[in-house]
């Protein structure tokens, strides 16, 4: 079984993001970039599953600039196996990205395909699910725990009461949340190893998908500072303030 696991190339999650000078955009000049970490979080399931026989081969994909091989190839230092960049100079947006997918779904044929359950850039959370119905397949999201026995997966997903548990028919989409496991340390001999391992490179025109942006960004802004706290005397002034300055009771 193949499992395919896209990446994405973002911020790095310990920079301050600035905001542009003319609000167009995020300033991303002389930035640190590295993997998203929920989708570093599919790629370690992905080798786990292979570690434990359940998957035969692991394959990675990034859909973005060519600056992308630098977070595929992370990605087969954890473990993948071989990795497939379709490069677009064009941002590209969920669904744009899900038709992607949905081609390569269409040329690899994998088992199974894990992805972040979110970008920490555009915090969207929509292309797995636009994948699943793009390419009409069991979908599961926010994984905490995945298990495959017997061409099923049975994954267990957090949601606003406590855990659920589903059965999913291969093929299936799962997208991971930040419980399922912790990403190993990546070691110098396997990013040696990774410089070897075959990468492939598509254009989107080889897939006939049209990935033209159909939402377009007005304004950036970075949010409003918050103002600094005040000590109260007593209850009955700390009542009076909350209802006739914050206005909140």
């Amino acid at each position: 079984m193949k499992i395919l696991i896209p990446v994405k190339r973002v911020v790095d999650y310990n920079v301050k993001v600035r905001v542009k000078s003319d609000n167009s955009g995020v300033d991303i000049a002389n930035v640190k970039m590295s993997m998203n970490p929920f989708d570093e979080i599919a790629v370690e399931e992905g080798v786990r599953l292979k570690e434990k026989g359940v998957a035969t081969e692991v394959i990675v994909v990034s859909c973005g600039m060519s600056q992308c091989q630098e977070v595929l190839r992370t990605a087969m230092a954890i473990g993948a196996d071989r990795a497939i960049l379709i490069e677009s100079d064009v941002e590209l947006q969920p669904l744009a990205v899900a038709k992607l997918l949905k081609a390569l779904v269409d040329k690899e044929h994998p088992g199974l395909i894990i992805l972040g359950k979110q970008a920490i850039d555009d915090d969207c959370n929509q292309t797995g699910q636009m994948l699943a119905a793009l390419a009409d397949l069991p979908q599961a999201t926010f994984a905490s725990k995945i298990e495959v026995i017997d061409g099923k997966a049975n994954v267990t997903r957090e949601i606003d009461g406590g855990l659920e548990t589903l059965t999913l028919t291969l093929p299936a989409v799962i997208t991971t949340d930040l419980r399922l496991n912790e990403p190993r340390y990546v070691t110098l001999p396997n990013i040696m190893k990774a410089k070897k391992k075959p990468m492939d490179t598509f254009k989107p025109e080889d897939f006939g998908v049209d990935v033209t942006p159909r939402i377009k960004t007005l304004k950036v802004a970075e949010p409003a500072k918050r103002s600094a706290g005040i000590k109260v005397p007593d209850v009955a002034t700390l009542v009076d303030k909350l209802k006739n300055v914050a206005k909140v009771i």
